[in-house]
């Protein structure tokens, strides 16, 4: 533990300390002078009673601020919510960003969801439920109607007179938009501009036309991606006839980079990586499905080793470099695929770098296979005194390893054309396809020099 760490910690035990003498004054000072994700680690390691306590230590403001920086999809989330009085609830869903009480609200079942609305005045209802009407996992979900926008036909003046006045209920001022009398954006100015250019300047004449935008029903990867290209802090987001609907900011970008990522290695695993904490129950029935229905394409493989029991049982040497040759293959299977997921997720024209990234995953697999089927033929040679051995099993070694980095690129290609998630493409579904095709070549090629290596 670093220092900074144990400084918390003593921090943290000082607030308990506090809380259970009913120091009110005092715990709240401390507490207050926090950043707010340490105000939300310290609440989220707290029991019931002591949260009970906070409850009646802080306002619903206060609560907000620190709730803006919990994790939406934090497993108590709707027990922190339930053990509060309905009304305190709701004041503090409606002291939160928008964005965030919708993405705390859309964790929880209707009932609740309605309760709280109906106890919130109605501009902050009726501002959650526009956005909770927007599909998950796009730009409209991901959106704050929270922002500051402006007119062109104004003076830098009377923008900065509008920009003093929403600054405190803005998620951020950095950039300001700018619309037309039909609420359609039309430009963007920033901070900085508005601050060096003078008082009495039109806005018209110091914006920027050439405004990036987001549709509202834009997959959250799509606008994630044009944040990476563009560096924005905030995106403006639009109808399909240009009205500013609200915007999304980095901070939201940076949740859904993590979840992408946390989405692709489940996929790659063939596991739900959020699983850490979960009853051992819940987990098995999780990860049973994958394993039984690749324990079935397993036993494709078992049948197919007992197809060639013959030609084992005339080589038994042949049994000894099995495993070696699929799990080598698996391997580098592996790695194509989780290289595929990669490239699909920064590539802007998937339909024409299709061909151009298969022909690059045959060469590396030609080339790859190519150096360790030498190798393999080198050590089997000397090892086993049977260079036609050697030969066998280099030469399946370089097959299989081409076709497992074929079929590793391959496959997430052809499910992202086909509209799926190429993540689901999993890197055990890929290793036991492997072993398969590896099985296969393997023994077909051994049949092929059965004669010339079994008697050397």
């Amino acid at each position: 533990m670093d220092e900074n760490q144990e400084e918390l910690e003593r921090h943290f035990q000082q607030l308990r300390e506090e809380l259970d003498q009913n120091e009110l004054q005092s715990f709240r000072d401390h507490f207050l002078e926090m950043h707010f994700y340490d105000q939300g680690q310290f609440y989220q390691s707290l029991n019931q009673k002591e949260r009970q306590l906070m409850y009646s230590y802080l306002s619903p403001k206060e609560l907000a601020d620190m709730f803006d920086v919990i994790e939406e999809d934090d497993d108590y989330v709707d027990e922190y919510l339930n053990e509060m009085r309905p009304q305190y609830a709701a004041d503090m869903l409606s002291e939160m960003y928008t964005d965030n009480a919708v993405d705390l609200l859309n964790e929880l079942d209707k009932k609740p969801v309605a309760k709280y609305l109906s106890l919130m005045d109605s501009e902050h209802a009726n501002e959650i439920r526009d956005l909770l009407h927007y599909e998950d996992d796009t730009a409209g979900s991901l959106m704050t109607t929270e922002f500051v926008s402006i007119v062109a036909n104004q003076t830098v003046r009377s923008a900065m007179y509008v920009l003093k006045k929403e600054a405190q209920i803005a998620e951020t001022i950095y950039y300001t938009y700018v619309v037309n009398d039909d609420n359609q954006l039309v430009g963007v100015i920033s901070l900085r501009d508005l601050i060096i250019n003078e008082d009495d300047a039109m806005v018209s004449e110091i914006m920027s036309e050439r405004v990036i935008s987001v549709h509202v029903g834009d997959d959250q990867e799509d606008v994630a991606q044009t944040f990476r290209d563009y560096d924005f802090l905030a995106l403006p987001v639009t109808d399909y006839e240009d009205h500013l609907l609200g915007i999304v900011t980095v901070d939201d970008i940076i949740d859904v980079i993590d979840d992408e990522a946390a989405s692709d290695y489940s996929g790659l695993a063939g596991v739900n990586v959020d699983e850490v904490d979960e009853n051992p129950v819940k987990a098995a029935s999780r990860r049973l499905p994958w394993l039984i229905t690749l324990l079935f394409l397993g036993m494709t493989t078992a049948t197919l080793i007992n197809h060639y029991e013959a030609l084992v049982s005339k080589a038994s040497i042949l049994a000894v470099f099995i495993s070696l040759i699929t799990g080598t293959a698996g391997n580098a299977g592996t790695q194509s695929l989780a290289v595929a997921v990669r490239r699909l997720a920064i590539s802007d024209d998937n339909e024409k770098n299709f061909g151009k990234l298969v022909l690059g995953e045959i060469l590396t697999g030609l080339v790859t296979g190519l150096v360790t089927g030498i190798t393999i033929f080198v050590i089997v040679g000397i090892w086993k005194h049977n260079f036609v051995l050697g030969f066998v099993i280099g030469a399946a070694m370089m097959a299989a390893i081409t076709v497992a980095t074929l079929a590793g690129s391959w496959i997430p290609m052809v499910m992202e054309r086909l509209g799926f998630d190429p993540a689901v493409a999993s890197g055990p579904f890929i290793t036991t396809l492997s072993d398969l095709t590896s099985v296969l070549i393997y023994f077909n090629i051994a049949s092929l020099f059965m004669e010339r290596f079994i008697g050397h």
